[in-house]
């Protein structure tokens, strides 16, 4: 394995993120927007199934409160220079102030007449937000997207730290006000790398103490451990065989694994290399044969009923499903 190699990237890299902006507007209070679930924004935004479509709200000026239909939920104030992303991709209201009926955003988009859009001449009184969609693909069995909050807040313009974002959100600013030719590739590049600052953001400020895969990749033997797994997915690997490769005892190692992930080492190698797999059906035209073997099974009928376990159909189906 490389030295160089970065587990975080990797992870990062195979979620494909790319996006796309809903709307970047000025509002007056009182005024509400709501968001569908993630299926129907998915829907509304014409991507391919299996590709996960999540809402995002960044707020230049003023500030949003952004609630949901779950009354155990409160409500989530996101200043100027913040930024949410809902992960979970459950239906929200973005408003300020208290307004009789909100407008849903699949009428904004298709040219609705917005009563609170802020006046030319009264900006001084106006919330600015850009809202829009990220787009997750293969997520299913990705560590990384099971390590995340269902609804993750952070900043985009905290310049004590590396996770400073503001110069992303005003590029995309710019191109989003003076369109240029290139601004289409520029803009969806902006979006991912928004997107990946704000999961960096988030597992900065993590405990070390919380049992998350974020927090592993931080940990010297586990962060080894999952970094081995992934750079050779289908390798022989046994608790023995990782034990040793880390300079733990094998009680040791798989104790200090699981107490940190949740799980055991064998169990993450299986998950990845199932996601491997799924990957590889969805983007390549390998046969299902040659991708069992390169996840590190030789045995096609076992590799099948491990693909079934994890993710509920055979290879072949899912394939048909997800392809293209």
């Amino acid at each position: 394995m490389s030295p160089n190699f970065d587990i975080f990237s990797d992870v990062l890299d195979s979620l494909r993120i790319c996006g796309s902006t809903l709307l970047r507007e000025s509002y007056v209070a009182p005024w509400a927007i709501a968001v569908p679930e993630g299926a129907k924004l998915a829907q509304l935004m014409n991507v391919k199934p299996g590709v996960r479509a999540v809402a995002f709200h960044l707020v230049e000026r003023g500030h949003i409160e952004l609630t949901t239909p779950n009354p155990d939920q409160p409500t989530l104030v996101v200043n100027a220079g913040e930024m949410v992303i809902c992960f979970n991709g459950s239906s929200h209201q973005i408003a300020q102030g208290s307004y009789s009926q909100s407008l849903q955003v699949a009428d904004v988009l298709k040219g609705a007449d917005i009563p609170f859009r802020c006046p030319p001449d009264e900006p001084g009184s106006s919330v600015i937000c850009l809202c829009g969609v990220f787009y997750l693909h293969d997520i299913h069995l990705n560590p990384l997207f099971a390590a995340l909050p269902p609804t993750l807040k952070a900043p985009v313009s905290q310049t004590t730290t590396f996770q400073n974002l503001g110069g992303v959100a005003h590029l995309l600013a710019q191109e989003l006000e003076q369109p240029a030719p290139g601004s289409d590739f520029m803009v969806e590049r902006l979006l991912e790398l928004l997107c990946a600052g704000a999961v960096r953001a988030y597992m900065a400020q993590l405990d070390n103490q919380e049992s998350n895969w974020l927090t592993g990749l931080r940990d010297p033997i586990v962060g080894r451990t999952l970094a081995l797994i992934h750079a050779e997915p289908g390798h022989d690997w046994s608790i023995e065989r990782l034990a040793q490769a880390v300079a733990l005892s094998p009680s040791r190692f798989a104790a200090r694994f699981k107490a940190t992930l949740g799980e055991s080492p064998m169990s993450y190698v299986a998950k990845w290399r199932i996601h491997v797999a799924s990957r590889l059906l969805n983007n390549s035209e390998k046969n299902i044969s040659a991708i069992a073997a390169e996840v590190g099974y030789e045995n096609l009928a076992a590799f099948n009923r491990a693909f079934k376990r994890h993710l509920d159909v055979p290879p072949g189906v899912w394939r048909s499903r997800n392809s293209g």
